[in-house]
């Protein structure tokens, strides 16, 4: 089959999405030799700190559109002009875009999106509101377009079901997986670089890492950080790109009188953040809202001990392998960071049970299961096209 994939996100954006396509990107074809890949990538406007995410394979091309992203679904998606992705990557079996929205596509051939989440459906008061708008109206067109949807997790299609109405049958549950380069890190020489090149200083860190965003409860994190901040040296690292508010961050920052405490190193590269995790006293997750939630099983996958919300999805990531708090309540973040960095037995515990929760999802596994569903909506749109014909 000739599969077109949507690979925008893999070369534009560093964390989030970002990171989901590269890592499947790189799975997928490496367990598939076979099926030939029309990778579509709208216009990198800027020269992107990204490495090369595309893969060197006999089987992959990349069709690049002349115009950037913004342009691009300004025409797709604003104004709904009909060009056909088919433009740019040619004659197509199968189209899937991992990024929520859906491109026009040219004929009757099987289309899959991938919506990892919700949230600008269930919690649109942390987004602003022209991109809640804009997502309102963009994404359920996309979805009635589709002919399946992916969720990354049974809490999001769980979610498509009850909020959208959509059918079960239409949604496969397809879950992330954790790269094997997350994995401890005990060079020191290695520890040591990571913390140099991102400012870090030599005091030891509670980490945090994602899209600095009203979603990620990163003001909640700050409020109960403080009180740790005057009993221990830790201090607490956020990292990720920045997202909308984040004045709002920085004002949480100063009423807590923590500038000195609170570090927020940017965007972190893919190749740096094994070490990052592993340097970490603590891993915190404070999200109240996750279609997936990656970061939990990588710190796992780096011997971190792990705390994290019991919103969403997060519960089924992290099993019994991380403590479960609720978003809202900064007193038992509070707490039950005083109580871990105290009891060197529970984090053996919870290192023991993250090591083995994170090995059950690897990135193989679910290319193996995405190339299995290509196939099947491939066969099966061959068999309604020659049963149409021979009504004909």
């Amino acid at each position: 089959m000739k599969i077109g994939i949507d690979v925008t996100a893999a070369i534009t954006q560093g964390g989030g999405i970002g990171r989901y396509t590269r890592e499947l990107i790189l799975a997928l074809t490496a367990v598939d030799p076979h099926n030939n890949y029309h990778f579509f990538a709208a216009k990198n406007p800027t020269t992107s700190p990204i490495p090369n995410p595309i893969p060197q394979a006999k089987n992959v091309q990349l069709h690049t559109a002349p115009v950037d992203e913004r342009w691009l679904y300004r025409l797709w998606y604003r104004l709904r002009l009909p060009v056909p992705v088919q433009w740019f990557t040619g004659k197509l079996d199968l189209f899937h875009s991992p990024d929520f929205v859906l491109p026009p596509v040219h004929g009757r051939i099987p289309t899959l999106l991938t919506v990892h989440d919700l949230s600008f459906v269930l919690y649109p008061e942390v987004f602003p509101e022209r991109l809640v708008t804009y997502l309102n109206q963009v994404v359920p067109w996309s979805v009635s377009r589709a002919t399946h949807i992916l969720a990354d997790s049974q809490a999001t299609k769980d979610d498509l079901t009850a909020v959208w109405q959509l059918s079960p049958e239409k949604v496969t549950v397809l879950h992330s997986g954790v790269h094997a380069r997350f994995q401890p890190v005990t060079d020191e020489k290695k520890l040591t670089a990571v913390r140099r090149q991102y400012q870090l200083g030599d005091a030891p860190y509670i980490l945090a890492v994602g899209t600095v965003q009203p979603r990620k409860n990163y003001q909640m994190l700050i409020r109960a950080f403080q009180p740790i901040a005057q009993t221990h040296p830790h201090n607490l690292i956020i990292t990720g790109g920045k997202g909308w508010l984040m004045e709002e961050m920085m004002a949480e920052v100063a009423r807590q009188g923590l500038y000195s405490r609170v570090h927020f190193p940017g965007f972190v590269a893919d190749e740096d953040l094994p070490a990052l995790y592993s340097g970490a006293a603590l891993f915190v997750f404070p999200s109240l809202y996750e279609g997936f939630g990656l970061p939990l099983l990588e710190a796992m996958g780096c011997g971190v001990p792990v705390i994290t919300s019991n919103a969403s999805s997060l519960p089924e990531v992290a099993g019994n392998a991380a403590i479960q708090l609720s978003p809202h309540d900064p007193v038992a973040w509070t707490e039950t960071i005083h109580h871990l960095l105290a009891d060197p037995v529970e984090r053996t515990r919870l290192v023991a049970a993250g090591f083995r929760q994170a090995h059950r999802f690897t990135w193989e596994r679910s290319a193996h299961q995405l190339r299995q569903l290509y196939e099947q909506l491939g066969l099966k749109a061959t068999t309604v096209a020659r049963r149409d014909d021979h009504k004909e």
